[in-house]
């Protein structure tokens, strides 16, 4: 993932911290939307899991550090179009270490989503489990 932009997320580890990544869900879960914060979840389970290889921790640390990197591409305050290139990073990363992403992981991430949002609706979680297993995302 060589090149300008999203595409080289290795650049972007050392931006990576946990409070980082969860300060600014906090600061952006309303804007970015539930697929985002699911999707940002997820690798964050991933990252976390003991079995995950190293070269796929460091290509979720890459993205993960993207994402909380404050300029990006695409600055954030931008209505609608500010994390595009956030969600772009995250899928890209979540199609390179999907094999990773275990039932249990996903069980966590949509617990910490009910436990952010009560108002959530997990048919929207099952549809974007959907589109990963069926490669749309």
């Amino acid at each position: 993932m060589k090149g300008k932009g999203p595409g080289n997320i290795e650049r972007y580890q050392k931006h990576y911290s946990e409070s980082g990544l969860f300060s600014k869900i906090g600061k952006v879960c309303r804007k970015a939307g539930i697929k985002a914060v699911y999707l940002v979840l997820l690798l964050y389970y991933v990252l976390k899991d003991k079995n995950t290889p190293i070269e796929h921790k460091t290509i979720i640390l890459g993205a993960l550090g993207y994402f909380i990197l404050p300029l990006d591409l695409l600055p954030d305050l931008i209505p609608v179009f500010g994390f595009t290139d956030d969600l772009a990073a995250i899928i890209a990363c979540i199609r390179s270490v999907k094999a990773n992403i275990t039932p249990a992981i996903r069980q966590k991430a949509a617990q910490k989503l009910a436990d952010w949002f009560t108002d959530i609706e997990y048919s929207k979680v099952e549809n974007i489990d959907k589109d990963i297993d069926s490669e749309v995302i």
